[in-house]
């Protein structure tokens, strides 16, 4: 939003604010002749962005700008969705390629957008017959919650890693529960990814705080290994709380999966020293990078059985020379 207007001033002066210097021509036809419109154009007070949009000033286009760009676009009780929405609710870290647009399925208007510039991300425009006043968020641009917006985002996102991704992040920043999020996806019982979402709200509830964590989960699934649990609490040397990422407390095992931050020298020497604690307190633990456990997952599941099986055979949930098949073909545990 610009500049909050004067408390005397008028209803263009509100709305200019409030949709960030973007307007429908018929907005601006709504408050000023046809020729004082032309006139601000033709001087370059306004600009003419793109067919039926105009923006009243000059310059590149501020984020602000873009999505009242693509929700004015887009017609008629069109709202941001998807990951747009979802940024707006305040969930951190997610890309921002495009620009999703949610509008009822029965509108008449057609949705094919005018010729957009340079510097206006793409629009993409999504047509849904459910959109319950609960799934409505207000909002400038008005929006979905967050809750829809994830659920929406999930089953359009370009991958399933990007799905998962998008759910976790947003229940991690507690910008949503998963409780709210299962409400949700009982409006849509047939939509795309309805099974992985539903596994990956369940391992959120579970205590999977991160994408890779729920690799981990889905790999011992996969591999038939024990669940461990997650994000348990342990209490370090110097009194300081700290988070595991994964642990088979009846084994004495613990697995950390380290993140692109691990990369920074001062958190990989802080992060040894804690290894080592722990292993001088009788544990065992072992270490994967994010990207091993989703690109290598047969290497982890191996190390993991092995170190299950070290701890005592009854710790594993098949014996040790019985391997195990997965996709990617037998796992064994032997050498």
């Amino acid at each position: 939003m610009h500049d909050i207007p004067a408390a005397d001033a008028g209803d263009f002066d509100w709305l200019f604010a409030e949709q960030s210097a973007v307007l429908t021509v018929a907005q601006a036809k709504a408050f000023f002749t046809e020729g004082i419109v032309r006139g601000n154009l033709r001087q370059d007070r306004w600009r003419r962005w793109c067919r039926g949009i105009l923006l009243g000033q000059n310059g590149r286009l501020m984020r602000d700008q873009q999505l009242w760009v693509a929700v004015l676009v887009a017609g008629d009780h069109a709202r941001l969705a998807g990951p747009a929405a979802a940024t707006e609710g305040g969930v951190r870290g997610l890309r921002a390629e495009q620009i999703d647009v949610l509008i009822p399925a029965d509108r008449i208007r057609s949705d094919r957008l005018p010729r957009l510039p340079l510097d206006m991300p793409d629009v993409r425009i999504h047509r849904t017959g459910v959109l319950p006043a609960p799934h409505q968020q207000i909002g400038r641009p008005p929006r979905t919650t967050v809750a829809r917006a994830v659920i929406d985002g999930a089953a359009w996102a370009g991958s399933d890693n990007e799905a998962r991704d998008l759910i976790t992040r947003a229940c991690q920043q507690a910008r949503v529960t998963p409780a709210a999020l299962e409400k949700v996806l009982e409006y849509f019982p047939k939509i795309r990814r309805h099974r992985l979402i539903t596994t990956t709200i369940a391992d959120v509830k579970g205590g999977a705080t991160a994408l890779s964590e729920i690799d981990l989960v889905r790999l011992c699934r996969r591999f038939h290994l024990p669940a461990p649990d997650l994000q348990r609490l342990r209490v370090d040397e110097s009194g300081r709380s700290r988070y595991i990422d994964a642990e088979w407390t009846s084994a004495r095992l613990l697995v950390e999966i380290d993140g692109g931050h691990h990369m920074d020298v001062r958190h990989w020497a802080a992060d040894m020293l804690r290894q080592n604690q722990i292993w001088i307190s009788g544990d065992r633990i072992l270490r994967f990078p994010a990207w091993l456990v989703r690109s290598e997952p047969i290497t982890v599941a191996h190390q993991i059985r092995a170190a299950l099986i070290a701890a005592g055979p009854a710790h594993a949930n098949k014996p040790a020379d019985s391997g195990v098949r997965g996709k990617q073909g037998r796992l064994s545990v032997g050498g």
